[in-house]
């Protein structure tokens, strides 16, 4: 009976560790859907080139002090965005980033590479427009966070946003020692107290994907006086774009 259990316990702890190396393996597989191709044909698409890859963004240039930088979510086209984003800022040039592997970028997404590659966009952008408004929706708004944490951003919104990856992946996998297996794990929370710009927190109130918990800890994770909090009813994550107030709320950015 004992030769029995114990033979049933390394069974269990094998299939274990194949669980944690198949979770570590595909993980990225579960945080980055990329679009094959943009479904919207921008003003102007130009190519950034990166380390290691060819960057596309879609743009709608302005002449100008003013710009947008728009980081958007982890199965976004977000050439779909950028109709919505000229209503809102018809007096800001317009740039939209399609991360690496997504809809004519070339590479692969990680956490490392879409921040360098944003920052690096921020950067190109800024040259032109000294005045920057950053917004990221979504997994965007990790990205966005840290872009803001080492640059001077005009002002940043925070769509749906998260205090970490990792801590929502530890409580839907909590038989899993997830903080040790992620790659990237998406810690906003780290770099909110570095932000200096005005930040607008938009969430949804009906959010299925990022739990109130995370958006609320994102928040008090900024120095007094930096965020500020806004929720729209009657929404969830993919559609809060749809809500009437969406626009007026990103107009806060002005």
């Amino acid at each position: 009976m004992h030769k029995f259990l114990g033979i049933v316990l390394i069974v269990l702890a094998a299939l274990y560790g194949l669980a944690c190396l198949a979770l570590y393996l595909g993980q990225r597989s579960l945080i980055y859907y990329p679009p094959r191709e943009a479904a919207l044909a921008a003003p102007v698409v130009s190519t950034l080139a990166v380390p290691g890859a060819l960057l596309k963004v879609s743009e709608r240039p302005l002449e100008g002090r003013k710009a947008l930088v728009y980081f958007g979510g982890n199965a976004e086209d977000v050439s779909a965005s950028l109709p919505l984003l000229e209503r809102a800022f018809p007096d800001r040039a317009l740039y939209l980033l399609h991360y690496r592997g997504y809809a004519g970028s070339t590479g692969s997404p990680t956490e490392r590479d879409l921040v360098a590659d944003a920052v690096r966009l921020f950067d190109h952008v800024a040259a032109r427009h000294p005045d920057v408004v950053l917004v990221g929706r979504s997994l965007g708004s990790g990205v966005a966070v840290q872009v803001a944490s080492r640059r001077p951003v005009g002002r940043l919104v925070l769509v749906t946003p998260y205090e970490s990856i990792a801590g929502i992946a530890a409580r839907q996998f909590r038989v899993f020692p997830v903080r040790w297996l992620l790659k990237d794990s998406y810690e906003s929370g780290n770099y909110a107290a570095r932000v200096k710009a005005p930040t607008l927190i938009l969430a949804a109130a009906q959010d299925e994907v990022i739990p109130a918990w995370s958006t609320r800890r994102l928040l008090s994770r900024f120095a007094p006086g930096i965020a500020t909090y806004r929720q729209l009813e009657g929404v969830g994550h993919n559609t809060i774009s749809q809500s009437p107030d969406y626009i007026p709320s990103l107009q806060w950015a002005h």
